[in-house]
């Protein structure tokens, strides 16, 4: 079983748990440490990690399609 098909398989609350727990994560860090360099670079990494896991999540099917023909559209 690769790392693909486990993350392909998860559920829908699962993946925006992955993407919102690492932030949460962060955001309790500075709260027990303050605002120093780490809690800093962990708030950044974990925003760079949601705003990529919502650019790569799977759309609907619909807006698939409508993506297909955004491209067929345009030259």
């Amino acid at each position: 079983m690769s790392l693909g098909n486990i993350i392909a398989d998860l559920s829908p609350h699962a993946r925006v748990a992955t993407a919102v727990l690492p932030f949460a994560l962060a955001i309790f860090v500075r709260l027990l440490v303050g605002n120093n360099l780490l809690s800093r670079g962990l708030i950044s990494l974990s925003v760079l990690w949601f705003a990529a896991n919502v650019m790569m999540a799977p759309y609907a099917a619909g807006f698939r399609q409508e993506i297909r023909n955004l491209r067929i559209l345009l030259p």
